[in-house]
């Protein structure tokens, strides 16, 4: 089996690079000045909050060696992060992007009605979608509250961090997390979707929050300043705060969602050489080595299910798709329930 994994692992190397040698071509081809082709490029990337370590202290570093051993150019990447909503926003509004990771396919879709590319995200690897993590949640050494699930963040007295759904991508993953683990419990347990039960248990959720960041670092960053008992976020950001060992644990719901996160070449007004060489990087995102650095910094892998065998097994896992997908979800789910039902009570 390990050899089958290696010759795929050198049929990918092999194949990207003979892409390189193409696009070299091509792009000297389209170029008035042949000279100008062998200096530097640029990429600026935009992703949701949490991307910002494996790209920064692995994926960039590693590609743009690559690519100078390659072809004798420098790479440069300008990144931005922010909320996924907001990335999403600010590209529609007009700031320079060749790229965006954000946390919802939702927002993927955003840019593609609002005619910022033509790319077809899901015509890329794995539908387009780079890497995943569950949703868990995040409490005090030796977890005083006694929170073990995602119900027990609505008991008396728990004071709650979740970032805001309206700006953050997680927050968005939260409320789908809590409403639907319910959901998919009652369907295991009896054959039908208990809604009336979701409902409430993300009522009483809700009723516990004291605060809303805009993204999932800055709730992290709040947390871990010691604000609140407990946190709903990304598992790659528990177990982060984790590892410091200043004092928190990681619970792990037993029913959980894994987000899944797309990625999209912003293309509308990009010339073809560049597209050229910016779809070249956004595929290596794919790479073995790039899923690597993914799973090192705490995302799950999308090509090798190997890569993920260190991290917590989930019971009862479930996805966006299980709960109709984000078409339906968002408007039934984050609109009808949480922002017209639930959220006017808790202001």
């Amino acid at each position: 089996m390990s050899s089958l994994h290696e010759s795929r692992r050198k049929w990918c190397s092999e194949s990207i690079w003979l892409i390189v040698a193409v696009v070299l071509l091509f792009v000297i081809a389209g170029c008035r000045r042949k000279s100008d082709v062998a200096k530097e490029a640029t990429i600026t990337l935009y992703g949701f909050s949490v991307v910002k370590e494996p790209l920064e202290q692995k994926i960039f570093p590693a590609y743009q060696k690559l690519w100078f051993e390659k072809t004798g150019q420098t790479l440069t990447f300008t990144p931005s992060y922010a909320g996924s909503e907001l990335v999403t926003n600010q590209i529609l509004s007009g700031v320079e992007a060749d790229v965006a990771i954000l946390a919802i396919e939702r927002n993927a879709d955003a840019l593609v009605k609002g005619r910022v590319t033509r790319h077809k995200w899901r015509d890329l690897p794995h539908g387009g979608i780079v890497n995943k993590t569950p949703m868990v949640i995040l409490v005090r050494q030796g977890n005083p509250k006694k929170i073990r699930d995602f119900r027990d963040l609505g008991k008396p007295g728990v004071k709650l961090l979740l970032c805001d759904p309206i700006f953050s991508g997680a927050g968005q993953w939260s409320i789908l997390a809590i409403y639907g683990s319910e959901l998919i419990k009652s369907e295991k347990a009896s054959g039908v979707r208990d809604e009336k039960q979701a409902f409430e248990t993300l009522k009483r959720v809700w009723g516990n929050i004291i605060a809303t960041p805009g993204s999932a670092r800055e709730a992290r960053t709040h947390f871990e300043q010691g604000e609140g008992d407990a946190l709903v976020t990304y598992e790659l950001e528990a177990l982060q705060l984790v590892a410091k060992k200043l004092g928190h644990e990681m619970v792990v719901p037993p029913t959980t969602i894994f987000s899944e996160h797309p990625v999209v070449i912003i293309d509308y007004r990009m010339p073809a050489d560049k597209f050229a060489i910016v779809e070249l990087f956004v595929r290596y995102l794919w790479e073995p080595t790039a899923q690597q650095a993914w799973v090192d910094s705490g995302f799950r892998s999308v090509t090798d299910e190997s890569l993920n065998e260190k991290f917590v097994k989930i019971k009862n896992p479930f996805y966006v798709k299980d709960l109709g997908g984000w078409s339906k979800a968002y408007p039934q789910i984050i609109e009808g329930v949480w922002k017209q039902k639930i959220q006017p009570a808790g202001n």
